[in-house]
Formats: structure tokens, sequence, C-alpha cells
């Protein structure tokens, strides 16, 4: 793998005042395997100019839309022009970017959820599997390497059958009517950018992929109850699920953004029949395993006691912690082993393709539907549907 070029990246958003691009491009960057080479970082061409020249990019290199772009960087020899397009725009600037740069033979890395609405992602789904380039969705907090030791755990056994799932995922950024000072705000909670569900298509869908991808085991109907708290708001900014699992076991989900108070610790619980397993953001280098008759047993990150899906995904010795940056950046670092190891002709390792994709996308937009549809409901229980 040393001897190859480093995979050229071009962007789309991650402009000025953008928060999600700058943690993109250092995900990206941190393990050498890839660099920034184009953009188009803004609808502005100005802004977009700008944020090249801040990246110190060549000024042929950076684009006034993600159009040029594409039909730009197609027209230079194959050597030189980007190989990855990363999408960090609004949701309701990831469809069609998304859609070009596969049809034009480009792979994709694309910020969740995978687009504005369900019809959306059902094309998206089906482009992605007609064409032979690889696709990535940014469900950053499974590329912790203690999520992935909790999940790994659950497969072997160590918990026995999952009886049971909790998923919290509080903010409270958001507990009072922001949408007039704060961009994040203000796009966040527009159906018209973000979608028809605003905490739950932000980070509601972030909660029900940890849970599925976690327990190994996918959600098969649900109870759900959205609300929203601030007076002036469009759409939801708290909610619950009761979740039903393939193998009768439950789940509760929680997410807000209304919690005074909370800044960003989602939680992720497994119960088995044996035993249970424990994981927080605020301490994401430490896993907790809990016994019903003896003492809970810690599990910490660099150790040498840990299963190869969580070793893939450590940089640094016990006791040296890595983080939110580090946890996307795994994300990326496996998306670009899987593109060198099939340009040699190689199948990639098992744990490489450890990264979210397009089932996870469409099950994510699938989420927002279906917790739509529960909460609207009289019933208390409805199927959780999925069309491809």
């Amino acid at each position: 793998m040393a001897t190859q070029k480093k995979l050229k990246m071009g962007m789309v958003g991650g402009g000025p005042g953008a928060f999600i691009g700058a943690i993109h491009r250092n995900a990206a960057l941190m393990d050498g395997l890839i660099e920034l080479t184009a953009g188009a970082f803004s609808g502005n061409p100005e802004k977009s100019k700008q944020a090249g020249e801040d990246l110190m990019l060549d000024p042929s290199r950076v684009y006034s839309s993600y159009d040029e772009m594409i039909s730009k960087e197609l027209a230079l020899p194959e050597s030189e022009r980007i190989d990855i397009i990363s999408i960090v725009t609004p949701n309701n600037v990831h469809f069609d970017p998304a859609k070009k740069a596969l049809e034009n033979g480009f792979h994709v890395v694309l910020d969740k959820p995978m687009t504005l609405n369900y019809d959306e992602a059902k094309e998206l789904y089906k482009i992605i599997k007609k064409t032979d380039k690889l696709f990535c969705l940014t469900h950053t907090y499974t590329g912790y390497p203690m999520i992935k030791q909790m999940k790994q755990m659950i497969a072997d056994g160590a918990i026995g059958e999952v009886r049971k799932v909790y998923v919290e995922y509080p903010q409270g950024w958001l507990h009072k009517l922001l949408e007039y000072e704060n961009k994040q705000a203000e796009w966040r909670t527009d159906p018209a950018r973000n979608g028809k569900a605003g905490c739950f298509g932000d980070i509601g869908t972030h909660a029900f992929n940890l849970a599925e991808y976690v327990a190994g085991i996918k959600v098969a109907k649900i109870c759900a109850d959205l609300d929203i708290k601030v007076d002036g708001r469009p759409i939801d900014d708290d909610g619950a699920v009761l979740m039903r699992f393939e193998n009768n076991a439950s789940g509760i989900l929680t997410a807000s953004q209304i919690d005074a108070g909370c800044e960003n610790n989602l939680k992720i619980r497994v119960f088995g029949e044996k035993a249970g397993l424990e994981w927080q953001q605020e301490d994401n280098n430490t896993l907790r395993l809990r016994w019903p008759d003896k003492p809970d047993e810690i599990y910490r990150a660099g150790t040498g006691y840990l299963g190869s899906l969580a070793n893939e995904n450590i940089r640094t010795p016990a006791g040296h912690p890595e983080g939110y940056i580090e946890a996307f950046a795994n994300i990326y670092r496996n998306f670009a082993r899987c593109i060198y190891a099939l340009r040699k002709g190689e199948e990639p390792k098992p744990e490489w393709w450890d990264f979210p994709g397009a089932e996870d996308g469409i099950r994510g937009m699938a989420f927002i539907e279906n917790v739509l549809k529960s909460s609207a409901s009289d019933k208390k229980w409805t199927p959780f549907e999925v069309e491809y």
C-alpha cells in the first residue's frame, strides 16, 4: 500500500461557516491515505474560492459548483483527477451530487442521512447497486473502537441472545428558538433543507443505526411518539420509540435536542440472557460488561485483549485517548483501504469492510418514514417497512 499514490478527494460543501466540512477533512487526511485536491465548497462561487484559498488548494481545482467539478475533473487524465467525492452539504443537496458522482465513476462519501426524502434514497440505493464504485455513509459513532468491540462481543455470544437494547441521544442546543441567529439551527429545522423529521432525522438516525449495528439484529416494528417542544419550530425536536427486533428483543430509543444542559453524550446498553454491555460517548474508550453474579468487567481501548474489529481501528496505546475525530477517521480509513485493495485485485480484509454503506442509508431513511407514520398513528405497533 505504501508504494501507491494517495487517493485524491474532492469535496462538495464544507465552506466558510460550515461545521461538518472541517470534521470530514481532518478525518479523511488523518492516516495519509487521502489528500484533498479539489472542491466546490459553496453554492456561492466567491465563498468556494475563499475556502480553496484558506485550504491552500490549486485555484484551478476550486470550482463554483459540483457540476463544474465533476465535468472538469473528468476531463483530466485519470492519474490526475480525483478518486473520491465527499459530500458534506445540508440534506437537500445530498442526492444530486451523489448520483452524478457515482454515475461518472467517482467513489462517494456522503454525510448522513442519505438524502432529503425516502424516494431519493430508494433511487440512490439502486444507482449504488448498479455501479462498481464504493459508497460510504458517515454514521460516525460506529467508528469508535469500543463500539466495534461491543459489536464483536455480542456477535461472539459474550452476553447470550440479545433481549433488550437501550439507546439514548440527548442534546440541549435547541432548547430555545435559535433558528434566526444560528446557521446550523436554521437549516436543521427547515423541512425544505433538512427533511420532514428534525431531531429524529438528525440524531435519531444515528441512534437507530448504532442500535442495529451493535446488537446485530434488525428492527421489525415500532411504536413512536415525536413532539415539538419549542414554540415556532416546524419539525420535531424530541421523541421516543419503542422497538421490537426480529428476534423479539425489545428496545427503547430516545433522542432529544431540547434537553437543556446536555451536550452530546450518546449512550447504548445491550442486555442478553447472560450479561449486559454499556458504552457512552463521554467515556468512549471504556466498555463495561455487567454480570448478574460477579463484579463488572472494564474493557479499555488500546489494550491487548480486544478483538480484531477494535484493534484494526486503534492508533494509540492504552491511556492515550482517541475520540470523535479518530472515530470519523476510522470510517474514511476503512473506506480507503478497500479502494486500495480492490485496485490491486485483492479482497479487502473483513475488518476493512466495516464502514456504513447503502444498506445503512436506506434503513436510516426508512426509520424516518416509519417513526413519523407511527407517531401519527393511534395503533400501538406499526411494522417497520423498508423498500429497496
